[in-house]
């Protein structure tokens, strides 16, 4: 085993209980929060959530689903900025939900009115996919993922935008034109315009 994962947590205290359960194995420890910027649930800011995780020697910090990938990105600053600030050195880790959330209150994308069954508006695009792997990979983040609503194409998108980092396109990709490629020989000229 390379790495455990424990993800979704929203107290801090929790979450800090399991990094030094974590860490017994000796087994390097990766750690996710399901907060947004508003804190966990005990009010604990961000950052000190962020903190008290790598002062307990988590090795991977971060934070998975409820929220979209900007209000993540924007949760991981906040934590990146805090450990900055403490002298602290943790690889970061991101795993949003793929649904655009930026009207979610602090209990993320499960108080949407959509929520279960429609959701399908709501729906990043294999776009803002692109954009949101170069944001994060771009903040220092380099476990980059996704949660609910993340497709196999979304995932396929965060590769194909990082592939000249890995040094390759993932398999998939032979299966399509990246970038619109396809578009060149598209038979309306108001399409290939675009």
């Amino acid at each position: 085993m390379d790495l455990l994962i424990a993800e979704f947590f929203e107290y801090t205290e929790e979450a800090e209980w399991v990094v030094e359960i974590l860490k017994s194995t000796g087994i390097p420890s990766a750690i996710t929060m399901a907060i947004g910027p508003f804190g966990d649930s005990h009010n604990v800011p961000v950052g000190e959530c962020a903190v008290r995780l790598a002062r307990k020697g988590a090795d991977i910090i971060g934070v998975n689903c409820k929220f979209d990938p900007t209000t993540s990105l924007r949760t991981l600053v906040m934590m990146r900025e805090a450990l900055d600030r403490e002298g602290l050195n943790c690889h970061l880790m991101i795993q949003p939900v793929g649904y655009h959330t930026p009207d979610a209150a602090r209990t993320g994308f499960s108080s949407l009115p959509e929520l279960p069954f429609a959701l399908e508006p709501r729906t990043l695009t294999r776009w803002d996919v692109h954009k949101y792997a170069r944001q994060a990979y771009d903040l220092g983040v380099r476990y980059i993922g996704g949660c609910c609503g993340f497709e196999p194409y979304h995932i396929r998108a965060i590769a194909e935008e990082l592939s000249s980092e890995r040094g390759f396109l993932p398999e998939a990709s032979k299966k399509h034109a990246l970038w619109g490629e396809a578009l060149k020989n598209y038979p309306k000229a108001w399409v290939r315009n675009r």
